[in-house]
């Protein structure tokens, strides 16, 4: 295996990349070769995407299979081999599927096909060692003492950044928000890269382009958060369990987290948030759940420990999964693209068994003495003080604004996010947003003429 997609990759003499039989986030090599066959497959579903949607050719399933085909190869996301090769053979069906679509349209068109090579041919193998050589194709090194470091690299710049857009992409469609341009551009993209290229200035120019095509994505996401569940608002949230049997939700998805809120009214079961559904609290249609009680615990590289202790079941919705230990093995599960070998995994929003296994825990036997921590500071809520912000700056009283975001980690040195926070001057004001909020967003900042100082302004997808 190589993979150097993630803050966790290994450094060695090397170079940096993780090159054993696992990776520090905890994927085999099996696993992350079967990634990058899954990857590969897509550009051949991209390939034939790509011209058939330039005759004006769309196919809502293949776009939504690609989407989350691709999110299940980020870090931390999906580990389960056998969901690879399943996927896998799903992207030759749907590949085979847009070929014929392709095939079609040029037919009505009076166009002749252009005959594809690569990855628009390429027939997955039926056992799992041939499919592990197979991978070969779309390794990330293929090619690297002929091309060079720096092509291999820009290329992965691409394709790290598609696996980007693909996740929020995801996420907006989930939430009734999709675009045709969006896809267009997407399977363009995926089509450049499947045509192996070697020029810097192309290499350059399109990871430029997959910034803009993010950020067009990312709108689409706030508007399918915001059009869903209104605009946050500045909201205290409890950060201490209460009596009762509980489940804690952790990724991003509040799709999953409303669909359980509503399967779990009335059953005097608790849920709790986790990790980067923290902000999820900050929407109006959450606060309607009277047993939405708070958060629980902090970021993702913290479950093992978090989880452990936790006395309920637990649904990882999106991502940051991390190796379940035995001790909760039997009481976490999965849903959407997220996966673990032996695992329960939920299909269609059927949280029943979820439910069933919350019932054989112990739950929280009594309640903790309340804290809170307050979210919601979203674009809307601060514009709508947009006058007293100016005012205080005008004044003097607020100096600077500091953003601290980002994706928190376990490796040491990671403490430098708190004191960055602590050594803010006391007129500079804090906005921050990700998990790495977790290390300093229990501390009291203060106000500055009753702006707090410090602004939690939701999830990463809020960048």
């Amino acid at each position: 295996m190589y993979c150097y997609q993630c803050e966790q990759t290994q450094n060695s003499a090397e170079g940096p990349g993780c090159r054993a039989e696992v990776g520090t986030c905890g994927k085999d090599a099996l696993t992350a070769d079967l990634q990058d066959l899954l990857i590969y497959m897509a550009k051949g579903i991209s390939m034939y995407a790509h011209r058939a949607g330039q005759l004006g050719v769309v196919d809502s399933e293949v776009n939504g299979f690609v989407l989350e085909a691709i999110f299940t190869t980020l870090t931390n996301v999906n580990f389960d081999e056998k969901r690879f090769e399943g996927l896998i053979e799903s992207a030759a069906c749907y590949r085979d599927r847009m070929r014929a679509a392709y095939q079609a349209a040029c037919a009505k068109a009076g166009q002749v096909p252009e005959v594809l090579s690569g990855p628009a041919v390429c027939n997955p193998e039926h056992e799992l060692a041939a499919l592990q050589k197979q991978a070969e194709l779309g390794a990330i090194t293929a090619g690297l003492s002929t091309i060079g470091e720096d092509i291999v690299g820009l290329r992965a710049l691409v394709l790290y950044g598609m696996k980007g857009v693909a996740a929020y992409a995801n996420h907006a469609r989930l939430l009734g928000q999709e675009s045709d341009e969006v896809y267009a551009t997407f399977y363009e993209a995926m089509d450049f890269l499947a045509s192996e290229p070697t020029e810097v200035d192309a290499l350059l120019g399109w990871a430029l382009k997959v910034g803009e095509l993010n950020y067009r994505v990312m709108q689409l996401l706030d508007a399918g958060s915001t059009g869903r569940y209104g605009h946050p608002i500045p909201t205290e949230v409890r950060t201490t369990p209460v009596k009762g049997k509980s489940i804690l939700v952790s990724g991003h998805d509040m799709v999953d987290l409303e669909a359980l809120l509503q399967q779990t009214e009335g059953m005097g079961i608790n849920i709790y948030t986790h990790g980067e559904l923290l902000p999820a609290h900050g929407y109006p249609a959450f606060h309607k759940y009277p047993h939405l009680k708070g958060n629980y615990g902090t970021a993702w590289q913290r479950q093992k420990t978090e989880f452990a202790e936790f006395p309920g079941a637990v649904l990882m919705t999106s991502n940051c999964i991390i190796e379940p230990m035995e001790s909760y093995r039997g009481r976490i599960f999965t849903c959407g693209p997220v996966g673990w070998p032996g695992v329960s995994h939920i299909e269609e929003h059927d949280f029943s068994g979820l439910i069933a296994a919350v019932q054989a825990e112990p739950g929280f036997l009594e309640d903790s003495e309340p804290a809170t921590v307050t979210v919601g500071f979203a674009r809307n809520a601060v514009l709508g003080v947009a006058d007293k912000v100016i005012d205080a700056v005008k004044q003097g009283q607020i100096s600077r604004f500091f953003v601290i975001g980002g994706c928190d980690g376990a490796r040491p040195g990671r403490n430098y996010y708190t004191q960055v926070a602590e050594e803010v001057p006391m007129d500079g004001v804090i906005l921050t947003l990700g998990c790495a909020k977790y290390r300093f967003n229990d501390h009291d900042f203060g106000d500055i003429g009753g702006i707090p100082r410090l602004l939690d302004v939701g999830q990463c997808n809020d960048t």
